[in-house]
């Protein structure tokens, strides 16, 4: 099985920004944590990250051929970005959403998720561990 891990605006920054939210640990630190679960779960896997909408929109249209499944942190256009929900929905693909942060216990507009409206599970809240969780999601599909 082959998954995409996609991270939106900011999440390059995980590490350095708002340590009271998301923590001290680094966005290589994500990534070498992710790589390394996903290849012990036995799958092939990418991580992309972008801070613009179009190359994020770009990568999940990539998925129509070349992934069994995403992991998505669309970070600040999950709340905004109609354009990543369609991509998704054009692509078809099994969908995970994550975020660092528990979006529904912050700021209203964080209530909304357009992910959330295509994605098949959202875990919420649990830092890191929540990427975990979407692969071992992934495994028992």
């Amino acid at each position: 099985m082959r998954i995409l891990i996609i991270n939106g605006p900011n999440l390059n920054m995980v590490g350095i920004r708002e340590k009271n939210i998301y923590g001290e640990k680094t966005y290589d630190d994500l990534c070498r944590l992710v790589s390394e679960k996903a290849a012990a779960l036995g799958f092939e896997s990418e991580i992309y990250q972008s801070n613009h909408e179009g190359d994020l929109v770009d990568k999940i249209q990539s998925a129509y051929t070349d992934f069994d499944g995403i992991i998505i942190n669309a970070g600040a256009y999950t709340h905004t970005s109609i354009a990543i929900l369609d991509a998704l929905k054009a692509v078809s693909k099994p969908a995970v959403e994550v975020h660092l942060s528990d979006i529904n216990s912050r700021e209203d507009f964080r209530k909304l998720s357009y992910v959330g409206m295509y994605a098949e599970k959202t875990i919420a809240g649990k830092g890191f561990d929540g990427y975990i969780e979407a692969l071992e999601y992934f495994k028992g599909k």
